[in-house]
């Protein structure tokens, strides 16, 4: 190995590159929180998670009338009145901005980890935990796979648009995992909340 390869894996595997890691994954993590955490303020995403929450056994009973959701489906961005209607009676925007708020708690909690460990342990103990529910859609959800319509390609494991948009929330239960043991070592030894340094190369041989 030449010493140019060997001073970028020093520099890459250093603390300060492990410091920056874990930094950056704690805001990657509250942006997701608080960008999503707001939206559900937004009458056409709280539309959007209505399948979730209606076919959801721990979540439906936040519904008025969850068993008649698929007739009042709207696509984004489209702006139909009389199911706008049904969705206010039916609570879909009151349980939306109530999960906005749990969303945008989590996000300012990951983010104050930043300054404070405490804080910052309970964030990151949210947002791990978050992705188990949303993951537990993919059993659940209908609209999570391809329906069959005609076309060969339908039902597991095809997934649709809102099973692949779930989906990607198992990177977001490894990278809160990073974060919560950073934040438990940091709760536990008093010590900076980054990972600790890696071995030099030479220390492995």
């Amino acid at each position: 190995m030449n010493t140019t390869v060997r001073s970028a894996l020093r520099l890459i595997t250093g603390p300060a590159a492990n410091r920056l890691g874990i930094h950056a994954m704690r805001i990657a993590i509250a942006i997701i929180f608080l960008w999503i955490g707001a939206l559900k303020f937004a009458p056409y995403e709280a539309d959007s998670i209505t399948p979730f929450v209606a076919n959801s056994p721990v979540m439906s009973f936040f519904y008025a009338q969850p068993d008649q959701y698929a007739q009042h489906l709207t696509h984004e961005g489209e702006l139909r009145l009389a199911e706008r209607g049904w969705q206010a009676a039916n609570h879909t925007y009151a349980f939306s901005r109530g999960l906005g708020a749990v969303e945008l708690m989590i996000g300012l909690l990951v983010l104050v980890g930043l300054v404070s460990r405490r804080l910052g342990l309970a964030g990151a103990a949210l947002a791990f935990l978050t992705p188990f529910v949303t993951l537990s859609f993919l059993v659940t959800t209908p609209e999570a796979w391809v329906p069959a319509l005609g076309d060969a390609q339908h039902g597991f494991p095809y997934l649709s648009g809102a099973g692949r948009l779930v989906l990607k929330d198992v990177a977001l239960l490894a990278g809160a995992w990073l974060v919560l043991a950073d934040s438990a070592r940091a709760a536990l030894h008093g010590a900076p909340r980054t990972a600790p340094a890696a071995l030099p190369l030479e220390a492995k041989a």
